[in-house]
């Protein structure tokens, strides 16, 4: 029978054994402990050597059969292991309680962080808002600054208004838009440009101001917005328009340039309006941009139409001061239209720019206004002239230079006024010019002269065959005449 001796020893050896590890462990953990730690750490392993100490020594009772109260051995393992357990709950109450230290400030932190998060979320969504709002603005600039170019280089009225409207549709998110001019004359809105409609309704608009909200914007120079076309608060007169193209919301701001209105810009949407700030204060941008290129279309058009009136005015004029001239020298009525007419088509067949022959045209009914300077008595006269009143005769081209010469408008009318009378050969007045010092235009009117001249009856003799007059001119060519043109002027003639 195996006695209790060794039985005791059996359990006791692996005990001193795992005592041992754990001792062990317990210096090598030390070095890692907190300082608010280390103490009871410590103990706690000075505790495991006493154990350890206390198991070999009672080993080596068994073994040796030494003889010892066992009593005292076993009460005293007792009493440190009474101190070791208390070390035991000291330390683990201690771990428990930083445990849910730790784990408070980890609530702490993560509700900083999900405060933190909402936070982020709200300026994530805020700075995404502002870059939106930025990115609209950014757009609302880039349509601004085209419209400003379309107006900077386009002047017709009709297609600066169509691109207009192609630039706002799309910025406002509408569906369709229009512009109604103001005639002053009957203070009347008329359809100027359209662009998003079905049907051609809206090209029929023509509204009194005061009538529709479009007259009622006009007249009181505010903008008019109707949120439900089918609830207005001011009566829409255009109702089939409404009904076809089955808009629910309106808007329309009236066009003011100069403090005078120039026209109502109308916004329909299928859907009903909602009109927030923003969207309103682009719309009044646009609607300041929209009558700036109505004005300066408008007084474009004025302008051209004017200079037109005046360049007209000037020219008829001038073909009054030729006929003047034609009855003072007595000279057939038509002479001079006939002429002119001819030397514009041959330099036209020449080559002649149309706006070089504007300048022809005036200088060849002008082309005798310096014979005003010559006396009745000389200019009249039926017989042959004395060398003075030759000399006298030869300075009206001297005369035409002084009369349009101050005049900015016909300077560039002088070549044939002042040089009709040169000739090829230098012989000449007033200069003595000589071959193509001459201007083209002078030459060639210098050749229709002659031609109608001789071909025409006059009062002191008939008119030459065309035979003779051809000969005649041809017989001059080289002294009188450019050569060149004098073939020329005969193939065209």
């Amino acid at each position: 029978m195996i006695s209790t001796q060794f039985w005791s020893v059996l359990l006791v050896l692996p005990a001193s054994i795992f005592m041992l590890t754990s001792l062990v462990m317990s210096i090598g953990m030390g070095k890692s402990v907190p300082d608010v730690l280390r103490i009871k750490w410590s103990a706690m392993t000075y505790l495991i050597l006493f154990f350890m100490g206390g198991y070999i020594f009672f080993l080596i009772i068994q073994l040796w059969n030494i003889s010892f109260p066992l009593e005292l051995l076993t009460s005293t393992v007792f009493f440190g292991g009474t101190i070791f357990v208390f070390l035991v709950m000291r330390l683990t109450k201690v771990t428990i309680t930083k445990f849910q230290e730790s784990k408070a400030r980890i609530s702490e932190v993560n509700e900083a962080l999900i405060a933190k998060n909402a936070e982020l979320e709200k300026e994530i969504t805020a700075r995404a808002e502002a870059e939106n709002k930025a990115q609209t603005r950014l757009q609302q600039l880039a349509t601004l600054h085209t419209i400003d170019l379309m107006i900077t280089s386009n002047l017709d009225l009709r297609m600066t208004m169509t691109i207009f409207l192609e630039q706002l549709v799309p910025q406002l998110q509408v569906d369709a838009a229009a512009v109604l001019l103001l005639n002053p004359h009957i203070q009347t809105l008329e359809y100027g440009a359209g662009i998003g409609f079905k049907s051609s309704l809206i090209k029929e608009s023509k509204l009194r101001l005061g009538a529709g909200p479009a007259g009622v914007a006009a007249l009181e120079r505010r903008l008019i917005h109707i949120n439900d076309m089918e609830n207005p608060e001011i009566d829409f007169e255009r109702k089939s328009l409404i009904a076809e193209e089955k808009f629910r919301g309106y808007c329309a701001i009236p066009l003011i340039a100069k403090g005078q209105v120039k026209g109502v810009l109308e916004i329909f949407q299928c859907n009903k309006s909602v009109l927030d700030q923003e969207w309103s204060e682009f719309l009044q941008a646009l609607a300041a941009q929209a009558a700036i290129a109505i004005d300066n279309a408008t007084l474009f058009n004025e302008l051209q139409t004017s200079n037109v009136e005046l360049v007209i005015a000037y020219d008829s004029t001038i073909e009054s001061w030729g006929k003047a001239l034609n009855l003072r020298d007595r000279e057939t009525e038509d002479h001079t239209q006939r002429v002119t007419e001819t030397t514009l088509r041959l330099l036209r067949n020449y080559g002649m720019s149309e706006k070089e022959l504007v300048h022809v045209r005036r200088g060849a009914l002008l082309h005798d206004i310096g014979k005003m300077g010559v006396p009745d008595a000389i200019l009249l006269k039926e017989g042959p002239l004395t060398p003075a009143e030759e000399e006298i005769m030869h300075k009206h081209p001297l005369h035409a230079f002084d009369i349009l010469m101050p005049i900015a408008y016909l300077r560039p009318a002088l070549d044939i006024p002042y040089c009709h009378h040169e000739k090829w050969d230098g012989s000449g007045y007033p200069r003595g010019l000589k071959g193509e010092q001459i201007p083209l235009a002078a030459r060639i009117f210098a050749l229709a002269d002659i031609w109608d001249a001789l071909i025409s009856e006059r009062r002191y003799r008939g008119a030459w065959p065309r035979e003779r007059v051809i000969e005649h001119i041809r017989t001059r060519a080289g002294t009188h005449f450019d050569p060149d043109l004098v073939e020329f002027f005969l193939d065209n003639v």
